[in-house]
Order: C-alpha cells, then structure tokens, then sequence
C-alpha cells in the first residue's frame, strides 16, 4: 500500500494539497516550503519539479519553475534537498514532473532516487497510456512507484474506466480543458462534469485541480471528490508574503 493509499484510509474527505515548484522563491526554500506545509496540516504535497517546457502549467507556475531554474535547481538538487527532510517529514509528497525530464536524467535512476527520497507516487502529465502500458507500468512496479493519471472534461469514458483500472492512488481530475490557474468561480458546466464523473461510481479517490484557488473554490470541488489540489493561487501568495506567510494562507481554506 502506497503513502497516498494510506492516507485514503485515515481520511477520504475534504483532502486537501498544495503544489509547489522545487527551489522557487529561493533555491533552499523547497525543504522550508515542505515544513510550512506540514505544519498548517494540508493532508499532502504536490513537489513540482521545474522544467522549461510545461505542458499544462499556466503563467504563475511557468513564471516560477523559470525562476527557479534562474536559482540554479536541478534534478540532483532536488533529490538533494528531499533527503534531507525524508526523515522528519510525515506528509505524503507525489512528484509531479515531465516524461521528459525522466528520460534525460534516466529513468532507472529517477525512479530509484525518487523512492531513495521517500516518496512513491508521481503525476507525469504527458506520459502516453499507451508508453504506460507496454514499458512504464513495469519500470514503475520494479521500484513500487505509482503513477497518477489525469482526466478531463473531454476524456472519453472508456480511457476513464481503464484509468481506473491502472490507478492505485487518486485520479487527477482536471477541472477544465486549460492550463493551470485560478479562473474565477466554479462554473455549471464544472459542475456537471463533476457530476458526470461521480456518477461512474469508479473504484478510484477522486482529486480536482486547475482552478482551485480559495475555500468557495475547494469546498465545491470537494462536493463531487474526495478532495483538491490548490497550485497558482499558492505560488502567488509565496512570491509576495515568503514562506513565513504560508500558515496564513492554508487555515482559511482549512477552516
């Protein structure tokens, strides 16, 4: 059983994470990013790794994975600072990164640093299910890493059901066909794909992100998931208040 498994079984409501990218605002604030977070009590961390072509991130995110890669971070960086906090961090981390940051570091090697680090879930946004399926899912298995897959408004209901199938933490539930980043109110045709996507009755815990930004936001997500993932809105607040300030942003979503 997996970090994100166990976690399932001690809570399956209102679960929230918070995103983060690795070495942003400063390069040794990743390990003090995860420690604030632990502390205000978020349920688990999304560690992003700073990559110069996104796929689905928007512009707060790019413009902190920029700055980040500006500070010096790297892959080996990273892995660096993760050990350092292995042993007194509780929160279940899920790296979240890009296939082809994987390849060029190696994907033996990612992957045994990446369980070296603690952690045993990842979110690879633009992994193929078909390169999923005839490579990855035994890479994955061989070192007990979890891939998450994501779905979204426009994901047909068979590949839904066969994600289902794969997953052995959470469905990433992309709330709208857009990039990252807060978009206001939930909207009713949201509302409805999040309802369609209940009504499946899949096996798998269900988590929203893109465009989860506050507490109106992250209630009505969690209606129709067991939970939601908070990511630019977050960023926002580190770049302009610091890590100090963190604490001040999670209690009022949490409370």
């Amino acid at each position: 059983m997996n970090s994100i498994q166990q976690l399932f079984q001690q809570k399956d409501k209102n679960l929230l994470s918070i995103y983060f990218t690795c070495g942003f605002p400063k390069l040794d604030d990743t390990t003090k990013v995860i420690a604030a977070l632990e502390k205000s009590k978020v349920d688990f961390i999304e560690v992003g790794l700073p990559y110069s072509d996104p796929l689905a991130d928007g512009p707060t995110i790019q413009d902190s994975s920029h700055k980040a890669l500006q500070n010096g971070i790297n892959l080996d960086i990273v892995f660096e600072q993760l050990m350092t906090i292995k042993e007194t961090n509780k929160t279940p981390l899920v790296l979240m990164g890009y296939l082809n940051q994987m390849l060029k570091y190696g994907e033996d090697k990612f992957c045994e640093k990446v369980i070296d680090c603690g952690i045993d879930t990842v979110i690879i946004p633009d992994l193929p299910m078909v390169e999923f399926e005839n490579h990855y899912q035994l890479l994955f298995d061989k070192y007990g890493l979890t891939n998450v897959f994501l779905i979204t408004p426009n994901t047909e209901q068979e590949r839904i059901k066969k994600i289902d199938r794969y997953t052995k933490a959470f469905i990433y539930v992309v709330a709208s066909s857009s990039i990252t980043g807060a978009k206001g109110e939930i909207s009713k045709e949201q509302i409805a794909y999040f309802k369609r996507i209940k009504a499946m009755n899949l096996k798998s815990k269900l988590i929203v992100g893109f465009g989860i930004s506050d507490k109106s936001t992250f209630n009505t997500a969690c209606q129709f998931a067991n939970g939601a993932i908070i990511g630019s809105a977050f960023i926002k607040n580190l770049d302009k208040n610091g890590v100090d300030k963190i604490d001040d942003f999670i209690q009022p979503i949490l409370n």
